[in-house]
């Protein structure tokens, strides 16, 4: 299996008001690094996953809905906590999403999105799509 990895990162604020989480129940920012890994079985006649600025350019647009929002009011959150985790399910659905269409995108067999809030955590989700 190859992978391709971009990584951008992006700024949120939002609250997880459950007692679980502490201090982060208030409203709070993170700085995330989203590194996206792009996974195929074989290279493309170019020897490539994906083309690495159109990977990079997917993600950014991706990004550009989040990026400085407060996701307590983003639509797409309503009703649902914006943990890292569920961040990082997202933004997998979302890249898979945008690349359905893409040559390239066709024959991908998965994505994982890593968000990092710090050097010592993270969260991944990896989205199968040979299912």
């Amino acid at each position: 299996m190859f992978s391709l990895t971009v990584r951008r990162h992006f700024m949120i604020a939002h609250s997880l008001p459950r007692e679980s989480f502490g201090p982060a129940q208030a409203l709070h920012g993170a700085t995330f690094v989203a590194e996206v890994a792009f996974r195929r079985r074989a290279l493309n006649d170019d020897a490539i996953v994906l083309d690495i600025g159109a990977a990079g350019n997917v993600i950014e647009e991706i990004l550009a809905g989040l990026n400085y929002r407060n996701l307590d009011e983003h639509p797409d959150f309503a009703g649902k906590l914006s943990t890292t985790e569920v961040l990082a399910q997202y933004i997998a659905h979302a890249v898979a999403e945008k690349l359905k269409d893409h040559d390239d995108g066709r024959h991908l067999d998965g994505v994982d999105v890593t968000l990092r809030e710090n050097p010592d955590a993270w969260a991944t989700f990896s989205l199968d799509l040979t299912a």
